[in-house]
């Protein structure tokens, strides 16, 4: 089967462009924002951008298209004037992402600072259920998917098992699934830079929140340690974690369905594509 390899992308001109510059870098799947990721209101999605981006990845087989959740969205935080922005903000993110024709919405889990992680697992996930609530997402085949994160202190979903118990309480009632990163998960704690290690790292994912539960692996190297909980992504290959680690992941045939995007800095004018070839480079023939 082959690989779904893309990259995060801007979105100039209006988000349909994205489609065209993923095939011109050589990606066949990509991520975008939806809106500015740093403010809490934006603008609904012009159908005619919606129409075109299906018409584009049908023409050019792109897919799946993913979006990351603005970064202010915070659905467990301890401060109710934040949730309720966080509860509207999000609410509009489903919206656009089903506007655009998006598989996946990719949300962190937010921080539980100033209540207990329990606290926090439950108003992330009452959060999460009144934002999509009313919208109409049966039978398009879009999820929701919970990110973990790096390990920070307060930061919900450091853990596969935290990750899967948020899984587990939204199942009921959203579309739910699961995104792994794989600098989160290395400076979290996880071992992926043995063949040892990452066999065990495996072994937890499956136990917890389920190989084929994760759908899309955000595949980003390191500038920081294994176990330092500081999340700074750098290109594949020239950080902490090295090659070896997305050789291993992208040949591995239990995450077969799932998409890999980079995330990696664009600190130059080809960096994108760049880095889709080196992923694309480590698939064995």
């Amino acid at each position: 089967m082959t690989r779904r390899i893309g990259v995060h992308l801007g979105t100039a001109g209006g988000a349909s462009n994205a489609v065209e510059r993923a095939r011109e870098i050589g990606a066949n799947t990509f991520q975008i924002f939806s809106s500015s990721p740093r403010m809490w209101r934006a603008p609904k999605v012009d159908p005619k951008q919606g129409e075109r981006m299906r018409e584009l990845r049908k023409k050019f087989d792109v897919g799946p298209l993913v979006i990351h959740t603005s970064y202010l969205v915070n659905v467990c935080s301890q401060s109710a004037d934040v949730r309720e922005k966080s509860v509207a903000a999000f609410h509009g993110e489903i919206e656009r992402a089903l506007a655009l024709g998006a598989e996946y919405l990719v949300l962190h889990p937010g921080s539980w600072k100033g209540l207990t992680r329990d606290e926090g697992l439950k108003l992330a996930a009452e959060s999460i259920e009144r934002a999509i609530d009313g919208l109409p997402w049966q039978g398009t085949g879009f999820h929701i998917l919970i990110e973990n994160t790096a390990g920070a202190e307060f930061s919900l979903g450091g853990s596969f098992e935290q990750v899967a118990e948020l899984v587990a309480r939204l199942k009921r009632h959203a579309p739910v699934a699961v995104c792994l990163d794989t600098c989160h998960t290395w400076v979290a704690g996880y071992d992926l830079g043995s063949a040892e290690g990452y066999e065990e790292t495996m072994k937890q994912a499956e136990a917890t929140v389920t190989h084929e539960a994760v759908r899309v692996w955000h595949c980003n190297d390191a500038k920081a340690a294994r176990g330092s909980k500081l999340d700074r992504h750098e290109h594949i290959g020239e950080g902490t974690l090295g090659l070896d680690p997305f050789r291993r992941l992208l040949n591995d045939p239990r995450f077969a369905h799932a998409a890999f995007i980079a995330e990696t800095p664009v600190d130059e004018p080809g960096d994108e594509e760049r880095n889709v070839l080196a992923l694309k480079g480590l698939m064995k023939a």
